[in-house]
Formats: structure tokens, sequence, C-alpha cells
């Protein structure tokens, strides 16, 4: 879970009227609300054969495929390192350790998530395997950390402006940090993780995106291609939702 109040440079801002379709903007804010109202204490939830905790205000992969699909999707480098961007329950980051990753850190915006990811990392018995982290995108790194693969499964949906549905109009502060899981108005985020992701990639190092077709993919590849990256579709999940096909996608350099 991310958000960024990174400023876009004049020659790549997002143009007012580009946003995401009114029918994902619908479905983005009924995941929001559903897991508000769903998740209000602590509970526990069943993925890849695997028990994991579950904290009120963290992203619920129970009620959405989309973790389920990528954690399976991911090419982890074993032996190598690993790095999640917006980590929510841990799902995962404990799944790279379990796959072989040597060093494994996740970073999330949100304190509960935080927390949560590290209770899932003790629950599996991993917690000294894994680094975890608050702060936005890269924030809370050190500056010479590289990683051999990093991952964002990135909240999609661009709300856009001056929309009745806009979900920039929030009622607390839960409401507010899982609304940044699901949406990124002007897709300011995407382009922070663009603009900074090089600098924390090894030589041979990959950069991963989760998105969907509920996107908005003409400013998802002019952004990229601001950044000096072309997208490559790694996978993508077919029919497993109904309405929707998540998409697990590499950022290319462009000159490769």
């Amino acid at each position: 879970m991310t958000s960024s109040g990174t400023r876009p440079s004049p020659g790549s801002r997002p143009s007012p009227g580009s946003r995401s379709s009114r029918a994902a903007v619908v479905r983005g804010t009924w995941l929001v609300s559903s897991t508000v109202d769903g998740v209000t204490e602590p509970t526990t939830f069943r993925l890849h054969d695997r028990e994991w905790d579950l904290l009120p205000g963290v992203f619920a992969p129970n009620y959405c495929e989309s973790t389920g699909f990528f954690t399976e999707s991911i090419p982890f480098p074993v032996g190598g390192s690993f790095l999640e961007v917006g980590c929510g329950t841990g799902v995962t980051a404990v799944s790279a350790v379990v796959e072989g990753c040597t060093r494994v850190v996740a970073t999330d915006i949100s304190e509960a998530a935080v927390e949560n990811s590290r209770l899932n990392a003790s629950r599996h018995g991993l917690s000294d395997r894994m680094e975890l982290y608050q702060g936005d995108v890269f924030d809370g790194l050190r500056p010479e950390d590289r990683f051999d693969l990093v991952f964002w499964n990135s909240p999609f949906i661009d709300p856009g402006t001056g929309t009745g549905t806009d979900p920039a109009r929030v009622q607390d502060e839960t409401r507010e940090l899982l609304r940044r899981a699901v949406f990124d108005p002007g897709y300011r985020a995407h382009q922070r993780y663009f603009a900074e992701a090089g600098a924390r990639l090894t030589a041979e190092g990959r950069l991963l995106l989760g998105f969907s077709n509920l996107g908005d993919h003409d400013t998802l590849r002019r952004l990229a291609a601001d950044a000096g990256y072309r997208i490559s579709v790694v996978r993508t999940s077919g029919d497993l939702v109904r309405g929707i096909e998540y998409q697990l996608l590499e950022l290319v350099p462009s000159d490769e």
C-alpha cells in the first residue's frame, strides 16, 4: 500500500482527463468499503495452503484475487534479493523467503500493514529473514540498498477529479490508507516508482509491476517511457476473475 505526494515534472504530468473508467472507480470504492466494514477485528484467512493473519485497516487478500495471482506468478530470484513495495499483509514477501530469496525487504506506508507483515513473518517462523520498513515507496531503505527483483502490486485505479464517486472523499484514517492501496490519483505514485526504481536495482535487476485491465494503460506507458522504460507482459490472469484481468508487467529499460 503506498501513495506519493511527489509532484510530476512538467514534461511528464498526466493529462487532466486521464483516469480509469467509472466502472473501475466503483469497483475500487466497493473494495475499500467492503474491507473496512468486513474486517473490524484481527482475524485470519487462508491462501496458498497457508494460514495468514489479517488486521483491520490492511488490504484483505481474501476479498481480492490479486495478491494470490501475483505471488504465484512472480519469478522470485532464488538465492538473490527481493524488495516488495506496498507489502500489505506480507503474503508476497513471506513467500519470497519460502521460495529461496536470501534477502527479503518489504515496505508499506501503513503502520498497520507493517505490523501485519511482521505477524505473518512470525507466524511462519521467518522473522529473522525479513526486513520491514514503514515508508512511502522506497522511503525507509538505506541509500546503498539494491535488489535483484523489485515488485509493487500497485493501486492501478486513477479516480480522476470532479466525479461523484471520487474516493478522495473519505471519512477516517483507516479508509484513507485503504484507499491508497486501490487508487492512485494522476498516477503520481507510479511516476515516482518509475523514476526511483532504477537506483534500487542490481546490475541485472528486474522491475515488476502488478496492474490490471481496469487501469489506464495509455498513461502508464507514457510515464514508463518518460522514465526510460518499455512495458513487457510477464503473465495475465485470463478469466481467473470475472470482469477483471490482472497483469504482471515488467519495466524493461528502453535501450535493451
